[in-house]
């Protein structure tokens, strides 16, 4: 089955809230290296005028892709999963990410197009915090592989 192109433009409606942990930042900001005082010491990020912890700018991939996969998992969509390599990701943040936020994503299909067999697909996803207000987008291009040639 190929992927549905008529799926470009489609909106999915919110995902369930995902709150933000310390040791979720803590743990990401160890994963990727980030060495900031912001992300491991509470006393520093209020110092720095924060209300909590400060996660490191690509720990907006976590609830991103927890928005993405409303899209790579319907069934209409034409995605085989099996099939699917991450092809780029970009972030805007409106602010940062910190502790104790409860984040919900709005996944829009940006576009689905053809390049050399394989399929890309952009999706936005949307991060709000509960009064709907912007905290991060999450522009992430998938591929689905085209069948292999015989």
């Amino acid at each position: 089955m190929a992927v549905n192109e008529s799926f470009v433009g489609r909106t999915y409606p919110p995902t369930e809230p995902y709150q933000v942990g310390r040791e979720a930042i803590r743990d990401f900001a160890d994963a990727v290296g980030a060495s900031s005082p912001l992300h491991r010491d509470l006393e520093a990020a209020r110092a720095a005028g924060y209300r909590d912890l400060v996660a490191p700018p690509t720990f907006a991939v976590i609830a991103g892709q927890r928005t993405d996969r409303q899209f790579v998992t319907d069934p209409e969509a034409g995605v085989d999963y099996s099939r699917v390599v991450h092809g780029e990701q970009r972030f805007v943040h409106h602010r940062p990410i910190v502790a104790g936020d409860e984040l919900r994503g709005v996944l829009t299909i940006d576009s689905v197009r053809a390049a050399g067999g394989h399929t890309m697909v952009v999706m936005r996803s949307d991060l709000l915090d509960p009064e709907d207000q912007p905290v991060a987008t999450s522009l992430s291009t998938i591929v689905i592989r085209g069948e292999e040639l015989a």
